[in-house]
């Protein structure tokens, strides 16, 4: 750990005065601390954070959590009401989209503005323009009114002026939300350059998959204060229960069973388990034993088979092509209606590959009684290339009020290893030719 890290922050907190009218606000200032015409809300309260050089610390959170209003502060475009921030070096940021930016001025008198900003001379400017221009490519448009800019132009100028500036803090908050995947992509290759070059990055985003796969730790901030900080898996895993969940009440799976256990009279049928005290998951060697669990429980998913051919895999290796099939036993302790039954497939750094539920297939799926154990067959045509994969499987109840109540959500739980001849590379397996049309052109002049 540094002795003077990048960025420390130290009991921070920001308070804003609300009033009912714009009246109570004049009569407030003519009153001083006399009278109370207002009420407080904290967009943040008591945050301590420390970020080292070299860290990119992804910010996740519901909206109105707090999450810009950090960025602001640290960025010093906000002042805060208590505690204090420390920074080193220079900041450049990235804040909501279009902001210090005037609209009446060109792309180039705007590049020139944020660079005095930050106490770029204009020598060096000068310098790094040909660099900005070629990364925003705005070449033909760094003349005209940002004005008469696109949204995904305002960010490819904003991203090349903040990054060829030199900063050695910098500070994103879902700017890259915007635009085309292409210039995304070109984004996150230079966010990764700068990291290696020991830039400290701090980065607001609704993209679970980009604080997994880009951040080193990442922060989940809820009404204003921190709720969680670590490894961005855990992290990001913690907020997406809480977002999705129950409104974080849980459900006890062994509340008022033991009657409907007790009914389970064949403990196994066809080499599957159906005693619900058991997790039978946990002893398939393609389990893996870091999965995430979680829902309210009154569905289990305890147990499960892979299957390719029709017949079972008692390891963990596929093979590219073939069709594989997923038999997931689930038990519900209460009746159910309008079921959802969902797979996602994975990289291991996290990244999406496939995903679908019953309800975005518009399936009909039959409800299920207290006590009844269903089989889940879920068929995948593995057309992924040579490389490990994890397979989540879940069940929810769909619902009209909060979209959906997870009852049983094994993220990751199943690891699968696809092999193939090594004739490609990538994910997806495009099962692409490639030949060579010699006597095409052999005839061509007759």
């Amino acid at each position: 750990m540094s002795f003077n890290p990048p960025i420390q922050v130290r009991d921070l907190g920001k308070c804003y005065q609300t009033y009912s009218s714009p009246s109570h606000r004049l009569l407030q200032a003519l009153h001083g601390t006399r009278k109370k015409l207002y009420e407080e809300f904290w967009a943040l309260r008591d945050v301590n954070l420390m970020v080292e050089k070299g860290e990119t610390l992804g910010i996740v959170g519901r909206n109105g959590s707090g999450k810009s209003t950090l960025l602001q502060l640290i960025a010093g475009t906000l002042t805060p009401t208590t505690g204090s921030i420390s920074t080193v070096g220079r900041i450049s940021a990235l804040l909501e989209l279009g902001a210090g930016f005037n609209p009446e001025f060109t792309g180039r008198e705007n590049a020139r503005l944020n660079a005095s900003i930050l106490g770029i001379e204009k020598a060096e400017f000068h310098r790094n323009l040909p660099d900005i221009l070629a990364f925003s490519e705005l070449e033909k448009f760094i003349d005209k009114p940002v004005k008469t800019y696109s949204s995904g132009m305002y960010v490819r100028l904003a991203f090349a002026v903040a990054i060829n500036l030199r900063p050695d803090v910098l500070i994103i908050d879902e700017a890259l939300a915007v635009g085309d995947v292409r210039f995304q992509r070109k984004c996150f290759r230079e966010l990764q350059k700068l990291k290696s070059e020991g830039v400290t990055i701090l980065f607001v985003t609704h993209s679970i998959e980009s604080v997994v796969n880009h951040c080193s730790r990442a922060v989940y901030l809820d009404a204003g204060t921190i709720k969680a900080i670590g490894e961005p898996k855990t992290v990001t895993n913690q907020y997406l229960e809480e977002i999705f969940g129950d409104n974080g009440e849980q459900t006890s799976a062994s509340t008022g069973q033991s009657s409907i256990r007790a009914q389970t009279v064949q403990r196994t049928f066809r080499g599957f388990n159906l005693d619900p005290e058991i997790d039978a998951c946990a002893y398939q060697n393609s389990y893996n034993s870091s999965e995430y669990r979680w829902g309210d429980g009154r569905a289990q998913i305890i147990d499960y088979r892979l299957e390719q051919d029709g017949t079972a895999i008692t390891g963990h290796t596929c093979h590219r092509g073939k069709d594989l099939e997923i038999l997931a036993v689930i038990f519900f302790s209460e009746p159910f209606s309008d079921l959802i039954y969902g797979i996602t497939v994975k990289t291991v750094d996290g990244t999406s590959v496939y995903g679908t539920n019953t309800r975005l297939q518009k399936l009909s799926v039959s409800g299920k009684e207290a006590g009844e154990i269903a089989l889940i067959r879920f068929s995948l045509k593995l057309n992924l290339l040579a490389a490990d994969y994890f397979i989540s499987l879940g069940v929810a109840l769909d619902d009209p009020a909060q979209d959906h109540i997870p009852l049983d959500r094994r993220y990751d739980m199943i690891h699968v290893k696809v092999e193939d001849k090594g004739d490609a590379f990538g994910l997806a397996s495009l099962q692409g030719e490639i030949r060579d049309q010699a006597d095409f052109f052999q005839n061509q002049d007759r």
